[in-house]
């Protein structure tokens, strides 16, 4: 029924075509670093969920590939997947009267098995994949499944 994008760049002509594809589906694009800090993630996800009244599925996405830049690395790939996840469980979990959800953490092979050439990307990647393990447990308290 609705498909909202946050990125860090507005691609209209993806938005068109995601439209295009269902036109029944509402494509709602808002702007969104994922390293922003949890207090504005949560209130970026209050501004959603007034407006959409319910979210079922949350996909973390976002990630880079660049060793160079060790602090913006795990920003992206651990840090932001955190924030996103921890600020919708303010609202889905169950303990809190809220709905449950499902939650998609995007890894890599990397997470499981490291290529030394990128430790640091295979660390964030590992990170990523104990986080989420770790809130799957939880699903029969939180009604969060994650995977």
């Amino acid at each position: 029924k609705n498909l909202v994008i946050l990125d860090r760049i507005d691609n209209p002509a993806a938005i068109a075509e995601l439209k295009a594809i269902n036109p029944k589906v509402t494509v709602t694009f808002y702007p969104y670093d994922v390293t922003t800090p949890l207090t504005e993630t949560t209130k970026l996800l209050k501004t959603i969920f007034a407006q959409l009244k319910t979210v079922d599925v949350l996909i973390n996405g976002a990630g880079i590939l660049d060793d160079h830049q060790i602090e913006r690395t795990i920003a992206v790939n651990f840090t932001g997947l955190v924030n996103t996840t921890t600020a919708i469980l303010d609202f889905w979990d169950k303990r809190k009267g809220g709905p449950g959800g499902v939650i998609c953490n995007i890894g890599s092979v990397t997470g499981f098995n490291a290529i030394y050439q990128v430790p640091v990307y295979s660390a964030s990647k590992a990170a990523v994949v104990s986080f989420t393990q770790s809130i799957a447990k939880l699903a029969n308290v939180t009604g969060v499944t994650a995977f």
